[in-house]
């Protein structure tokens, strides 16, 4: 499959919300979500140490320079105050197949305003309008409910479960497998 390369940085204006390219200067405010015990509960890091928060930093710098690009780490903004609230991204994980798989974290205070259905519509539309992809996935971990209702209001649908597939903090977990198709896109 012949995927689409996007020229330039990357910029997804929604409602609300402006995904951006992650700048290093991000690194404090996405270090407020990436220590937060709270936050990092359900995903297979953190809490983050400072020196781990700005490695990952340095590292989507790093992959927002690569051509073909395939891998977009975006700081997620309040669009009326610029405020950085949490980070989201897409990566093409199966170019040949056009697969990619999103995902997102936000700062506990805006956790439940709907920040994260809406970054997880941009990141959809973004992979099947812009990159052209032709399947868009995501996990979590089936205790995490919020976000499993956000993966469903995105358009995505539930289509299993990963048994014991991930080794996180000493012990094996499960994930809800999420996805939509290209043919049910609807933009909203």
């Amino acid at each position: 499959m012949n995927l689409h390369e996007v020229p330039g940085p990357v910029e997804l204006v929604g409602e609300r919300l402006v995904l951006r390219e992650l700048r290093e200067e991000d690194w404090q405010a996405v270090h407020r979500y990436a220590s937060d015990p709270e936050v990092c509960r359900f995903m297979t890091w953190g809490p983050n140490t400072e020196e781990e928060t700005k490695a990952h930093v340095r590292r989507a710098l790093e992959t927002s320079r690569a051509r073909p690009r395939r891998s977009f780490n975006l700081a997620v903004t309040l669009k009326d105050s610029g405020e950085v609230v949490g980070c989201c991204g897409l990566v093409v994980a199966n170019p040949e197949h056009g697969e990619g798989h999103i995902g997102y974290s936000l700062t506990r205070v805006y956790w439940g305003r709907g920040y994260a259905t809406e970054a997880a519509r941009l990141l959809v539309k973004f992979g099947f309008e812009a990159l052209g992809l032709h399947r868009v996935f995501a996990t979590c971990d089936p205790e995490n409910r919020a976000s499993a209702r956000v993966l469903e209001k995105a358009g995505m649908q539930l289509e299993g479960r990963k048994r014991s597939h991930l080794l996180v903090r000493g012990r094996w977990r499960d994930s809800l497998l999420y996805a939509i198709l290209q043919q049910d896109f609807r933009p909203q």
